[in-house]
């Protein structure tokens, strides 16, 4: 995986250089594809370990060429070597495995699933006429609007709605309820009903203050605002984004969203930006609330002037792999409610202030490195968390019973641990999960037994995935530990890629005696 990562940062390095020597479309078009063929690999480590030898050579003999920008090696080979690359990664894999990634790289896309159920944007059985469709009350009517600005038929995760409707404004902080939680509750009434709708471009909820993105190449800016007030902009499927200068004039001085990321999660759908210059404007959008660059590449660090954001609710970078440095201190957007780093592979660390965002309630890919920043410091400051994601990176330091805060976090509902080493010794990080925890998710676990990760005999969720790693033993081996007391809550088991761990069917509901649903790869 580090390789990879190591080969896509030259790879874009190079590429910038090959831009200022002269842009070729030809050539770019293709260092684009072999971008593209890296990036859909990067599972394959998780996937397998043996045999990985060959793939790491042809990586390290393209790194040779980006590294020499040898042009005509590069020019003359590139066919060869992207199969070469995929060639070497299918080898890696069983036929099984191999057809199983090839099926999750095809419907990767980020499903909405919901108690086994899909949400999909409305196109679908009966007809309803005006009246039946009054009957759905508010938020629902213009939640389900919000979703008209996806192609027909598209298929969205559950998050990306409900960030769209936190950002509109449709759904709410309550006294009872984060806006979150009432996001879930649409989601739940809308999967009520079966509807298909025939709508005329008249529709009051279609507003002129939205602007999509649909062109393959898009420049963004000289919008004509006289008549109208731009507060929203969507990507929807836009690859090539390019701002013209001063974009962040006083005509978007109103914008609350502007969604130029990706809203499918597959890899395939590349969006790039000709310069990060853009970034810069933003200090001008003094009334966004909604800002996503999820998948964006050539963005390599946020300027210190987007820490001016100060309404900002969502800040979403996930998946910009170029993405090395965020701002010194963000301690003045005291106003996000999420911030989503996950996937960001080449961040360095943490910037100084995060816990100070005591209104975050969504806090993803928090890395564990070198930097300052605890996960101590967030326990005893961002007390709304109600989703964490960690990932202890290969240098991290790790102070004694730091993991074990995590237990004070009262509002925490998802859990989410990911290594990015192997060593067995960052398997003893002792944590200890809040009783509020509802979903707990470890990815390439280094240890090899199950109870080496927690400090003490910790009550399992009612869900529980494991993805990747040495896991050999999820059964506890110490007598101090109570299989009954550990897993007697899980009623949803998922085990993926786990090749040493020995699992016998037979036994899974006497460990889990209230299991319900288990998916074994």
């Amino acid at each position: 995986m580090k390789a990879v990562g190591v080969l896509m940062k030259e790879l874009t390095t190079s590429r910038r250089k090959f831009h200022e020597r002269g842009r070729d479309e030809s050539f770019d078009g293709k260092l684009e594809k072999l971008w593209l063929v890296l990036n859909n690999i990067k599972d394959v480590f998780v996937v397998v370990k043996k045999n990985e030898e060959k793939l790491l050579d042809t990586l390290a003999e393209v790194y040779n060429h980006l590294h020499r920008l040898d042009r005509k090696k590069l020019d003359e080979d590139m066919k060869h070597i992207c199969k070469r690359i995929r060639d070497s990664a299918d080898n890696l894999l069983s036929k099984d495995a191999s057809d199983e990634l090839s099926k999750e790289e095809d419907h990767k896309g980020g499903k909405i699933y919901h108690s086994l159920e899909e949400l999909v944007q409305p196109h679908l059985n009966e007809i309803w006429t005006e009246k039946d469709f009054n009957q759905l009350g508010y938020p629902l009517k213009p939640c389900l609007f919000c979703l008209l600005i996806f192609p027909e038929n598209a298929v969205i995760r559950k998050r990306i709605a409900i960030n769209m409707w936190i950002a509109e404004g449709l759904v709410r902080n309550t006294e009872k309820k984060t806006a979150e939680e009432k996001g879930e509750d649409v989601i739940d009434d809308l999967l009520k009903f079966k509807l298909k709708l025939y709508l005329d471009g008249d529709s009051e909820y279609i507003r002129p203050s939205r602007l999509l993105l649909d062109r393959k190449k898009v420049i963004v800016g000289g919008v004509d605002t006289k008549n109208v007030t731009l507060r929203n902009i969507y990507n929807i499927g836009s690859s090539y984004l390019n701002f013209g200068p001063q974009w962040g004039t006083d005509a978007w001085k109103d914008l609350k969203v502007l969604q130029l990321g990706r809203w499918q999660d597959s890899s395939l759908h590349h969006i790039e930006v000709g310069s990060q210059e853009f970034l810069r404007e933003l200090r001008t959008l003094k009334q966004l609330k909604y800002l996503s660059l999820r998948g964006i590449s050539n963005i390599f660090e946020l300027p210190s002037s987007i820490t001016g954001l100060e309404r900002l609710l969502i800040l979403d970078l996930k998946a910009c792999h170029n993405l090395e440095r965020l701002p010194d201190d963000i301690s003045s957007m005291k106003s996000l409610t999420h911030l989503i780093m996950s996937d960001c592979c080449l961040l360095e660390g943490m910037p100084k202030g995060i816990e100070k965002l005591t209104n975050l309630q969504v806090l993803k890919g928090f890395l564990i490195s070198t930097s300052p920043c605890r996960i101590s410091d967030l326990a005893k400051n961002l007390r709304k968390l109600r989703r964490l994601s960690i990932r202890i990176g290969s240098e991290a330091v790790i102070k004694d019973w730091e993991f074990s805060s995590l237990g004070t976090l009262s509002a925490l509902k998802h859990l989410k641990i990911s290594w990015s080493v192997s060593d067995p010794r960052y398997s003893k990080i002792g944590v200890i999960l809040p009783i509020s925890l509802t979903k707990l998710h470890l990815e390439c676990f280094p240890g090899k037994s199950f109870e080496e990760c927690f400090a003490l005999p910790n009550l399992m969720p009612c869900e529980l995935n494991i993805t990747g790693g040495k896991l050999e033993s999820m059964i506890p081996q110490d007598l101090l530990w109570k299989q009954e007391d550990l897993l007697r809550n899980v009623e949803i088991l998922r085990l993926k890629y786990l090749k040493q761990l020995n699992v016998d069917i037979n036994n899974l509901k006497e460990w889990f005696p209230a299991l319900k649903y288990v998916e074994i790869k």
